[in-house]
């Protein structure tokens, strides 16, 4: 093992980090020992000097990403052990090998015991996304703890971290390939469904594998009916209700781009061109003069509270969208509304819907519970990893 700085935690703030908790914030560091460089595995002890674990240090205020609680330091054997359980997990939920589903999250944070890496699977195509810096200096390791695991499934790995790290780190580091070379787009399946992904110019890693089951319940209540998918970038939820049977299905998106992704998914299932329309529009702006009267109304915004001080703005905003879908969708209309925003917990968020529908002056019937797919574990010690929300409800 090679030696490593040491940082040292004030008298009584080392309870969270023995209840097993990934971050040590800033406040909690009373000293550290050592030449420490961001991005560094450093040794994180009491203030007495013993020994708590290990983690990534990083400017900021969470100071520390815990990668483990014990003497195993987090060399080449421990990304592959890792990475070798959250394959084993995502094998025991049928997501590995699935000739139904080649899409799905392989490591997701705190929650696959990773914090600040994201691997998300596209047909045999690994994609990377660091939110630390540690995660981004130790990308040798996980490239060929991927190799090791993943076999001969492995087609490329793709590392895109440039819009996950300080703009000052990154300007000296660009994405690119780690392993393979895979053209773009490619298409992958979910539920039997054919979406083309480009992970090189999309948002994120090229799709929002996070909605899947969601997506899938969408398309059980869709038969027959009227759908408008607003916030729809590449169009998931559009291309489950055409599949199962929608009517019409109406997209709407602010980016042109976003529409174009859509159309391009549109195509690719087949549907006919009557029964699917897109429109570059603000989706408040849209909902206030709605033309038709829909059936179903999805609501999935990007991510309203990015930082604790946006926290009540996007309530507020929360509160808006929901009273001008709920005020304006038909009697008997089911809306599908989410929050992506970790600051907004679910019991925020089910009061915040409760509140737009008392003042669109609509009663209003819960549904269903909506949350993360179960390739977006949730680490027991880090509730905060429950980031995804969401409601069916229902408008008399």
């Amino acid at each position: 093992m090679p030696a490593v700085s040491k940082i040292f935690i004030h008298s009584g703030k080392e309870r969270s980090i023995e209840r097993k908790h990934p971050w040590v914030f800033s406040g909690a560091i009373s000293k550290n020992e050592g030449n420490l460089q961001e991005g560094d595995v450093v040794e994180v002890c009491n203030h007495k000097g013993g020994h708590l674990g290990y983690g990534h240090c990083q400017n900021g205020t969470i100071a520390v990403r815990m990668l483990s609680f014990d003497n195993q330091f987090p060399d080449a054997d421990f990304y592959t052990d890792k990475i070798q359980s959250a394959w084993n997990l995502r094998n025991a939920i049928g997501l590995i090998n699935n000739s139904s589903t080649s899409i799905f999250r392989l490591i997701h944070g705190e929650g696959d015991f990773l914090p600040g890496l994201i691997i998300d699977y596209y047909n045999g195509n690994c994609i990377i996304q660091c939110h630390s810096i540690g995660m981004y200096c130790d990308l040798e390791k996980i490239k060929n703890a991927l190799i090791k695991v993943v076999g001969q499934q492995l087609k490329s790995i793709y590392q895109k971290s440039s819009s996950t790290l300080p703009k000052e780190f990154t300007a000296y580091h660009g994405d690119g390939y780690l392993f393979g070379d895979t053209a773009v787009p490619v298409v992958a399946l979910e539920n039997d469904n054919e979406f083309y992904i480009d992970w090189i110019t999309g948002q994120k890693t090229g799709f929002f594998i996070d909605q899947r089951e969601n997506r899938n319940l969408l398309g059980r209540f869709s038969k027959g009916k009227k759908v408008l998918n607003t916030f729809c970038y590449s169009g998931g939820f559009s291309v489950y209700a055409l599949q199962n049977g929608a009517n019409l299905v109406h997209s709407v998106d602010s980016s042109s781009k976003a529409i174009h992704l859509t159309e391009a998914n549109i195509q690719l299932g087949k549907f006919a061109a009557e029964k699917h329309n897109s429109f570059v529009a603000d989706t408040m702006d849209f909902i206030k003069e709605l033309k038709e009267d829909y059936d179903i109304i999805i609501l999935d915004p990007p991510a309203f509270a990015k930082h604790r001080a946006a926290k009540h703005n996007a309530v507020q905003g929360y509160k808006r969208l929901n009273a001008a879908a709920i005020r304006q969708i038909k009697k008997g209309g089911i809306i599908f509304t989410f929050s992506c925003s970790q600051l907004v917990d679910k019991e925020l968020f089910t009061n915040t819907i409760i509140a737009a529908g008392i003042e669109a002056k609509r009663s209003v019937r819960s549904l269903e519970q909506l949350h993360q797919p179960a390739d977006h574990p949730i680490n027991a010690n880090h509730p905060e990893g429950e980031y995804l929300k969401g409601l069916v409800i229902q408008v008399d």
